[in-house]
């Protein structure tokens, strides 16, 4: 890649494995409603994309109250507990370590509810890394979040979108950024591929390889 002035993370998937506690959090909303709980499996696939995205698809019969209810509810546990139950990837915290070391200019984009993230990123210490977190709520599309970014200058056309599903990919892409794929989250190297991630690494370590600009923007 070419010089990049901000590097853009995704969280669950990518900085953290939310995980358990997305699909507790799941259960304990479909159960309030009435609903059959839903396995790991399903859950995991829908790590990444808008909370009411997800339960759309668990619950497709379901009006928009009802949608709306099921967030409120997941919201109810993970605002308590469910945050607290993410993992840290291996190698994040030196990695973000090293790229605040060389000055290099880092910010959040992510779906979740934005003082769900700062709560998440303050748990593990790193809020401070970070220049910048957008968070995202009901109705809400990363490319949205990103197209804002832009729009107030927090971001250029340098910067880079990181993350784990094609939803960040195509995020980028809508907003003419450069995105990187990673595969120790919840998305895999045919869905990255499929929507034309520019780079794909495997390990968390490679981030570090990339190229930065030294100017960056203001905080």
């Amino acid at each position: 890649m070419n010089k990049i002035s901000t590097l853009i993370f995704d969280l669950d998937g990518t900085l953290s494995d939310p995980s358990v506690g997305i699909y507790r959090c799941m259960n304990f909303a479909l159960s309030a409603y009435g609903y059959a709980e839903v396995s790991k499996e399903t859950v995991a696939a829908e790590i990444g994309p808008p909370l009411d995205e997800a339960f759309g698809r668990f619950q497709p019969g379901a009006d928009t109250a009802t949608i709306e209810g099921l967030v409120a509810k997941y919201r109810e546990r993970y605002a308590s507990l469910g945050y607290s139950e993410n993992q840290l990837y291996p190698g994040v915290a030196e990695l973000l370590a090293g790229l605040v070391q060389a000055k290099v200019r880092v910010g959040v984009c992510t779906s979740k509810r934005k003082d769900f993230a700062e709560k998440i990123l303050a748990m593990f210490g790193l809020l401070d890394s970070f220049s910048f977190v957008s968070g995202g709520d009901i109705g809400i599309q990363k490319r949205e979040q990103l197209a804002e970014l832009l729009h107030a200058g927090k971001i250029d056309a340098s910067a880079v979108m990181i993350g784990d599903r094609a939803v960040d990919i195509l995020a980028a892409k809508a907003n003419g950024l450069r995105s990187v794929g990673v595969l120790w989250g919840f998305g895999c190297l045919d869905e990255l591929q499929s929507v034309g991630a520019d780079v794909i690494v495997s390990q968390v370590g490679e981030l570090a390889s990339l190229e930065f600009a030294q100017a960056a923007h203001d905080t």
